[in-house]
């Protein structure tokens, strides 16, 4: 796919994974539409993008963003949907546990309500990670709901042709989303990829290039593309 004049829409476009692609969608041509929860909060993004105010667990304002935006050739979700427990499953909180699927959901709502607006000649991707196939101690949580974006990613990909659909999956990566103290930060993200083939966090830029290849690529769907340091074979 030549990007060049074409429109994308991101879901969690304006900050960290989601972001990083808006810009590299920007920078490649096309017109992006970012969507997050509060766009007010948005810096640094390119000139020419256009943003807009959507939770994704909100059905009918999914449905009322991806109507306004369409007709669209790319279809993103890096929207995180909600908090995810963390710790061994016998000791935890089973409501935060069954919280932690919302970022399920977000993805559902965005396919359900999005794939409809996309071209036939379009690409949708998912973000999920590598906890998905691979968990630690402490993450059954989000190894589950990762599990789950991939299966429904592979499910619903036979079911669109001949609209794509991929996912993306990285380990640790370096973004707000480990908290707004960047000392803070580096320690987390050091002590969890310590044993990774490559010992240290990602970027935000390095997951961005894999969604673009997926999105770029014609020859590609129904995958999952591992941008993890190394995560699944340590």
């Amino acid at each position: 796919m030549d990007l060049k004049g074409k429109k994308a829409i991101v879901f969690g476009g304006t900050s960290g994974i989601g972001l990083a692609t808006t810009r590299m969608l920007a920078d490649a041509g096309a017109t992006v539409v970012a969507v997050s929860r509060d766009p007010s909060k948005a810096t640094n993004l390119p000139e020419g993008v256009t943003t807009a105010a959507c939770d994704v667990q909100d059905r009918e304002a999914v449905a009322a963003v991806c109507s306004a935006a369409g007709p669209y050739d790319v279809l993103i979700s890096a929207a995180t949907g909600g908090p995810r427990a963390a710790g061994p499953f016998m000791e935890m909180d089973l409501d935060a546990y069954q919280n932690s699927f919302a970022k399920v959901w977000g993805y559902a709502n965005v396919l359900r309500q999005g794939v409809s607006h996309l071209k036939n000649d379009g690409c949708a991707v998912l973000v999920s990670g590598a906890p998905a196939r691979k968990a630690r101690p402490g993450q059954v949580a989000i190894s589950s709901a990762g599990g789950a974006v991939e299966a429904l990613a592979k499910c619903v990909a036979k079911e669109i042709v001949p609209k794509r659909l991929n996912v993306v999956s990285p380990g640790v990566i370096d973004t707000p989303m480990f908290g707004p103290d960047e000392a803070k930060r580096k320690e987390m993200t050091s002590n969890a990829t310590k044993a990774n083939l490559i010992p240290r966090a990602g970027t935000a830029e390095e997951v961005a290039q894999a969604i673009m290849l997926v999105v770029q690529n014609d020859f590609m769907t129904g995958v999952t593309v591992d941008v993890d340091g190394g995560w699944l074979n340590s």
